[in-house]
């Protein structure tokens, strides 16, 4: 559901500010970089969806690192977020990676 989140943003479908609530730290900052591009924004064609989401645990259980596979018209594109729980025990994303940019 997180990934379906972070898709909407990066494609351009959602405004930043929709993460307010769900980001902690720069994640932030990363999205408000990343946003303006789109860089998950199809070209041409359908909108693009997460095809699979993979997550795990590393080694605690306040941290959720993920993967998901995202379909842009032709092309498949990566997506890796860290979510983090709080204190109020909602989860978070405290970081966003995209293949191909820094």
């Amino acid at each position: 559901m997180f990934a379906e989140r972070l898709l909407a943003v990066l494609s351009g479908e959602r405004p930043v500010h929709w993460m307010l609530g769900f980001t902690v730290g720069e994640a932030y900052e990363q999205l408000v970089q990343l946003a303006p591009e789109t860089p998950l924004r199809s070209a041409a064609g359908p909108r693009p969806v997460v095809r699979r989401c993979t997550a795990r645990q590393p080694g605690h259980r306040e941290a959720v690192e993920a993967c998901a596979t995202i379909a842009t018209g032709d092309r498949v594109r990566a997506m890796a977020f860290r979510l983090e729980r709080g204190r109020d025990l909602r989860w978070r994303c405290a970081a966003v990676e995209l293949d191909g940019l820094p």
